[in-house]
């Protein structure tokens, strides 16, 4: 495998809108389209291919000399034609590579199809704004979207900690910095500590990953910052849950306060495969805060009630999942067996559907993507 080949493996999954690209040994490529893995017709991997294509993925970096290591993140360019975040780890003995693609060009809300709620989330001037949702469900596209936002209209200082570095800003109004782990600095928690002596009003932490990095972060809250940042959970009520189960038991109270006084938004992401079964539309729950989001925040025995709070939250511009999967429909924008797959409550949802004249759910048969195929002489 020569950089050329991986070049043009790489340039189609560009081309062709892959979220994905897999390299593993003794399988064909792979590139996933709307959560589906479509293999390419080129040649089975070997050792030698994954070895090689790990080489090229690292030149450069120190740990290329002995390849050493067992997984590794690191971000990867193809100049002027796209970014990637890579992630290389050893699977019996060989190297597995899998790169994520990621755009130039940082989509706005509306080409997301993003709710315009989260424009006002991007005009908040301190506090804690987070994104989540299950691998590949949007959450760094999405606060890229955020971020440029911010970027766009404010004339500020604005600091990002990411492992690795996935979309890369423009100065617009504000003046960015972004800092890599491993790189520009040891650890999220290091890097949190000195951006706050380095004059910043907006930080971003790619992901909330262990007590000392959500701790921090918090204090940076406190002190009159805003704060984005991601964490892997599947709804609004968990993202609490888990934030405070970082904590000792003897501090969780107290980390509830603290949440509920700097918490302004959690927007939840649920990708969806979209009724043409061309492309995928997000599902978005949101919560903003409100004295009843905050009490329900602070009491452990009132966490579950959040849902209910979201849902009677419209004039503040909350909604549930459902709610918005019951918008999608409306609009045509995924099918009935869709909504009901990503429903939080499937049997409300579907008495809500046949409340609406929607009591049948039709079946569709899945229809596999065809391979991808390349040119007898190796061109795609």
């Amino acid at each position: 495998m020569d950089r050329e080949k991986l070049y043009r493996l790489l340039r189609l999954g560009i081309e062709k809108g892959a979220s994905d690209i897999h390299f593993q040994v003794g399988n064909l490529p792979l590139y996933r389209f709307n959560g589906n893995l479509v293999e390419l017709r080129y040649k089975v991997l070997e050792a030698s291919d994954t070895e090689a294509i790990a080489r090229l993925l690292l030149e450069g970096d120190p740990r290329q000399e002995d390849m050493a290591f067992n997984e590794v993140d690191l971000a990867y360019e193809l100049p002027d034609e796209g970014r990637f975040r890579v992630n290389i780890s050893r699977q019996r003995r060989n190297f597995n590579i899998v790169l994520r693609v990621i755009p130039l060009q940082i989509k706005t809300f509306d080409e997301l199809n993003l709710p315009g709620i989260l424009r006002d989330i991007a005009t908040l001037r301190r506090g804690y704004v987070l994104v989540t949702g299950a691998t590949g469900m949007g959450k760094s596209t999405t606060l890229a979207a955020l971020i440029n936002e911010v970027n766009r209209l404010r004339k500020c200082k604005i600091i990002t900690v990411e492992d690795p570095i996935e979309f890369v800003f423009s100065h617009e109004k504000s003046i960015i910095t972004q800092r890599e782990i491993g790189t520009d600095t040891a650890g999220f928690p290091d890097a949190l500590r000195a951006a706050l002596r380095q004059d910043p009003d907006v930080i971003m932490v790619g992901e909330m990953r262990d007590l000392e990095t959500v701790d921090t972060s918090l204090k940076a809250a406190e002190t009159g910052h805003l704060v984005f940042s991601t964490i892997h959970t599947s709804d609004v009520a968990s993202t609490i849950n888990r934030l405070v189960s970082f904590f000792p038991t003897e501090e969780q109270a107290n980390v509830r306060a603290r949440l509920a006084d700097n918490i302004q938004a959690i927007v939840s992401l649920r990708l969806l495969v979209n009724k043409r079964d061309d492309g995928r539309v997000p599902a978005v729950e949101i919560l903003r805060a409100t004295r009843s989001i905050q009490e329900c925040i602070r009491d452990p025995q009132k966490t579950n009630e959040l849902n209910d709070y979201i849902s009677r939250g419209k004039n503040e511009k909350m909604q549930t999942f459902d709610q918005h999967l019951l918008d999608l429909l409306r609009a045509n924008k995924i099918a009935v067996e869709t909504a009901l797959g990503a429903a939080s409550n499937p049997a409300d949802f579907q008495t809500k559907l046949s409340l609406e004249g929607e009591v049948e759910v039709e079946e569709q048969s899945e229809k596999p993507m065809e391979p991808l195929e390349i040119d007898s002489d190796g061109r795609f």
